[in-house]
C-alpha cells in the first residue's frame, strides 16, 4: 500500500520544521510525496531560503510560499499586505490552488488556537487551510485554480494540556500558553528514527525534553475530517495576541 502524500501549511519558515518535521521527514522517508505551504516572506529573502534548505534536509518537495507579509516583520515581504489584512477570500484561493495542484492525501496545519504562543499568522493560517481544504473539493469554487481535490484527512499540531508543565522552562511560567484536552489527540507518530533529520538551524536551537525536542519532532494531532470538513467541537480559535493584532482600516 502507497503511503499516504502530505501537505503541511504552515504560517512561517521553520514552523514545518518545528510543528511538523518528524513527520514529513517520517512520510518522505517512505517514498510518499510531501510538500509545505508557508503563507508568510517573500522568496527573495533569507527565511525563505533556509525553508528551501529546511525542505530539502527532510525530503520535501521545493517551498511553495504564498507570499504575505508577517504580522509582526513588515519587511518579510515588502511591498506585500500582512497576511492577516489580506482579504480572506483571496488567501484561501492562493491556498486552493496548492492543494489541487498536489492533490494531498493527508494535510497537516496549526491548531485553532495556533499552537503554545497563539500567533496571529498561526491562527490565521489555521482558518484558512481549514477553509482551503473544504474548498478545494468544489468544482464551483474557484474554478480557475485547477480540478477539485478534496483531501481526505487534515490534521492539526497540538500540544496536549499533559505536556505543558514540561515546557515551561522553554515558554517561562509567565507567558499564557494555549494547549487542548488530552482526549482531543486522537494521533501521535514515533519521530525517534528521524531525529538526526533535523535541519541544523533547529540542532541549533530547538528546546529538548527528555533527549527529544518537545515540539514538532514527537507531535501530537487530533484529526479535523475523513471525508467531511466538520471541525471537531472545542476547536474555536483565539483572538491574535494584542502585540500584533492585525491593522483595523
Amino acid at each position: 500500500m502507497p503511503v499516504p502524500s502530505l501537505l503541511a501549511v504552515f504560517a512561517h519558515p521553520d514552523d514545518e520544521s518545528l510543528s511538523a518535521g518528524g513527520v514529513l521527514a517520517r512520510h518522505a522517508a517512505a517514498g510518499a510525496r510531501t510538500a509545505v505551504v508557508t503563507a508568510t516572506w517573500a522568496p527573495d529573502t533569507l527565511r525563505a531560503a533556509e525553508l528551501a534548505e529546511a525542505l530539502r534536509i527532510l525530503g520535501a518537495d521545493k517551498p511553495r510560499l504564498l507570499g504575505y507579509a508577517d504580522a509582526c516583520v513588515p519587511q518579510s515581504a515588502p511591498s506585500c499586505p500582512r497576511f492577516c489584512d489580506e482579504p480572506l477570500d483571496e488567501a484561501v484561493r492562493r491556498l486552493v490552488a496548492h492543494i489541487r495542484e498536489f492533490r494531498p492525501d493527508i494535510m497537516v496545519t496549526h491548531d485553532a488556537y495556533g499552537g503554545l504562543p497563539g500567533h496571529p499568522d498561526h491562527v490565521h493560517t489555521h482558518r484558512v487551510t481549514i477553509l482551503a481544504a473544504q474548498a478545494a473539493g468544489l468544482d464551483h469554487l474557484y474554478p480557475d485554480a485547477g480540478p477539485p481535490w478534496h483531501p481526505p484527512a487534515v490534521y492539526l499540531a497540538t500540544h496536549p494540556h499533559s505536556a505543558v508543565p514540561a515546557l515551561r522552562d522553554v515558554i517561562g511560567t509567565h507567558k499564557a500558553v494555549y494547549s487542548v484536552p488530552d482526549e482531543q489527540v486522537t494521533a501521535t507518530v514515533d519521530v525517534g528514527p528521524w531525529m538526526e533529520r533535523r535541519p541544523p538551524r533547529y540542532l541549533r536551537t530547538a528546546p529538548k525534553w527528555h533527549g527529544e525536542p518537545c515540539r514538532g519532532w514527537s507531535p501530537a494531532f487530533h484529526r479535523m475530517h475523513d471525508s467531511g470538513c466538520s471541525p471537531r467541537s472545542g476547536t474555536s480559535a483565539t483572538p491574535p495576541s494584542p502585540q500584533c493584532r492585525p491593522r483595523r482600516n
